[in-house]
């Protein structure tokens, strides 16, 4: 329940943390978005509405736009290769595991039905997507795919997401409207690019049935 309540008020609690430890916010920014993108046990952690938030306290001037967004971009970037580079070790041996406490069986399915589907654009296209965000690397590791081809993606991607996101809430993050309807946005976040992934993963199944 605190997780929860941290991920739907993530500006509360950002907002306090910058106030009480000022720049040491940068360096929990990185610890964040590392682990969600390069830890596989840990994709619950907020990452879309995360970044939104930063860039909203970027535009209120309570922290730096180029500063949070080169950790965020280089956390999310190094995160990834991490990684890749746990399921490239692994291999098919993932395959075997079993739902756990610490594996979660169901989304690394669903992650690599979509990589089967979408390929190495999956790196891309997930880092929008909660959960597949986590295993798509992982995926790709497990997968065998070329590395030089895995960081081009990778680079794009944490590019497109870090600066798109940031931006977005830098602009448009204090306005009043958003600032009353946040947590319905922060929801908005976690849910609509989860069931588009659900969806993805769910089309990539079926036709592979059907082949």
């Amino acid at each position: 329940m605190h997780l929860v309540d941290f991920i739907l008020h993530v500006d509360k609690y950002l907002e306090a943390f910058v106030t009480t430890y000022g720049m040491w916010v940068y360096a929990l920014l990185f610890l964040i978005v590392f682990v969600e993108t390069g830890v596989v046990v840990m994709p619950f952690l907020p990452g879309d509405s995360l970044l939104f938030i930063v860039g909203a306290m970027c535009g209120a001037g309570l922290m730096s736009y180029p500063l949070a967004t080169a950790i965020l971009f280089a956390a999310a970037f190094l995160g990834d290769q991490c990684n890749y580079q746990i399921g490239h070790h692994l291999g098919p041996k993932v395959f075997q595991w079993e739902n756990s406490r610490w594996f979660n069986r169901k989304a690394f399915d669903k992650a690599h039905a979509f990589y089967e589907r979408y390929g190495g654009i999956t790196v891309i296209l997930a880092r929008f997507m909660p959960f597949i965000r986590t295993f798509a690397p992982f995926v790709a590791g497990v997968a065998r795919m070329n590395r030089a081809k895995f960081v081009a993606y990778n680079l794009l991607g944490a590019l497109i997401w870090v600066f798109g996101i940031c931006t977005a809430g830098y602009f448009f993050g204090n306005m009043p409207w958003v600032k009353a309807n946040l947590e319905k946005i922060i929801w908005g976040l976690i849910l609509i690019p989860g069931l588009l992934a659900i969806f993805g993963a769910w089309r990539a199944g079926k036709n592979e049935q059907t082949a």
